[in-house]
């Protein structure tokens, strides 16, 4: 039922989007005519049902002509949020035409080709390499023998049918080239199929570190089955951290819960921080991974002197950022929570659209300190 009403609202919000770009192109000079008009129809329903349709066929037997009219489907998702964005504006500055009226299909059509623009721009930079983030993180309760540990964070790949093993070989060998003593996972490392990800264990079996790597479950991992997910984590000999947590050095111990949204809407395991840290002894240094931002308060009252989460994407596309700062307002970064540093990465692969506009993928490698780092 859960996921019947989020299908439905998404589908109806997704018409609306569609029904208010032919509102809007309906009266420009290059759709004006009778054929213009069938054409725009045409087109809108084409991209409507382009995304869902390649999703099916990829599940029922056809996965070639579903990757292809899946990937067509997610590109028109991302160039429609940036046609909304720039249609939005010129109604925003017109009053929905009310006002400047000899200007209004100037406005637009030039709004249409700064989308155009803008989605190329964006489809680069959703193929760009993630960027390594270098951070220091000071640790009260480190031991000195734990002093300068690296850990490398690695989130949100959304590994499937459109990002597959030439991605992930990328990506494998740029956190090698970081030498890391420990890599995380914070979850979405699977997208929605775990079949497509399944084919690819033998080359994650290649993502190694000298004291382990260690996941979490994000949402995509629930979707796409979270036992199904956790088996291929730890067929390519990841450390599945199920509300529980690991000394991975000798008074530093990596804490994972599970994801409380992704355990929600499917009747799963949500996070439970106290189970979590059950085994963990009063003053040791903890590392916590938790896929989506939330209960920093309460995990810094635990002790937890780093925590660790993806999920936001950064947004993704700008400007989706004012409304994904609605709900995440540390949409992505570094902060102190009191004594607590909180890291949100925008991940290294992307969700749906093939773009990203401001919101460049990322792999983050922390220095783990005991002492305090010199100016």
């Amino acid at each position: 039922m859960r996921f019947l009403v989020f299908f439905t609202t998404v589908f109806g919000i997704w018409l609306l989007f569609h029904l208010y770009i032919g509102w809007r192109l309906w009266s420009l000079p290059l759709f004006i005519s009778t054929s213009g008009h069938r054409v725009l129809v045409v087109a809108l329903a084409v991209g409507y049902v382009s995304y869902p349709l390649g999703r099916i066929l990829f599940n029922h037997g056809v996965p070639k002509i579903g990757t292809v009219v899946e990937y067509g489907g997610a590109v028109w998702m991302g160039f429609l949020i940036l046609l909304i964005s720039a249609l939005g504006l010129v109604d925003l500055v017109t009053v929905f035409g009310l006002v400047l009226k000899p200007w209004v299909v100037g406005l637009r059509t030039a709004a249409v080709g700064l989308a155009v623009i803008l989605a190329v721009v964006a489809w680069v930079g959703g193929q760009t390499r993630p960027r390594t983030v270098d951070l220091d993180v000071e640790l009260s309760t480190l031991p000195s023998e734990a002093d300068g540990l690296v850990i490398v964070q690695l989130s949100d790949l959304h590994l499937g049918n459109l990002i597959g093993a030439r991605r992930l070989r990328s990506v494998i060998e740029q956190i090698d080239g970081l030498r890391p003593d420990v890599v995380v996972i914070t979850g979405d490392l699977v997208d929605s199929d775990g079949g497509a990800v399944e084919k690819l264990v033998p080359l994650l079996r290649k993502l190694t570190a000298p004291r382990g790597v260690y996941a979490v479950l994000g949402n995509h991992e629930y979707y796409a089955g979270a036992e199904r997910s956790r088996q291929l984590m730890r067929d390519a000999g990841f450390a599945v951290l199920d509300n529980a947590a690991i000394e991975v050095a000798s008074g530093l111990w990596v804490a994972g819960v599970a994801d409380h949204g992704g355990g929600r809407q499917t009747g799963e395991k949500v996070a439970d921080l106290d189970a979590a840290l059950t085994d963990v002894p009063p003053g040791a240094a903890v590392v916590l991974l938790q896929h989506t931002p939330g209960n920093e308060d309460a995990a810094a009252a635990a002790g937890i002197g780093l925590m660790l989460n993806g999920h936001t994407h950064g947004a993704q596309i700008w400007p989706a950022h004012f409304l994904v700062r609605r709900v995440f307002p540390h949409m992505a970064g570094v902060r102190q929570v009191g004594s607590m540093t909180q890291v949100v990465c925008r991940g290294a692969g992307r969700w749906g659209p093939p773009m990203r506009l401001f919101a460049p993928s990322e792999i983050y490698r922390i220095k783990l300190l005991s002492t305090a780092v010199a100016p």
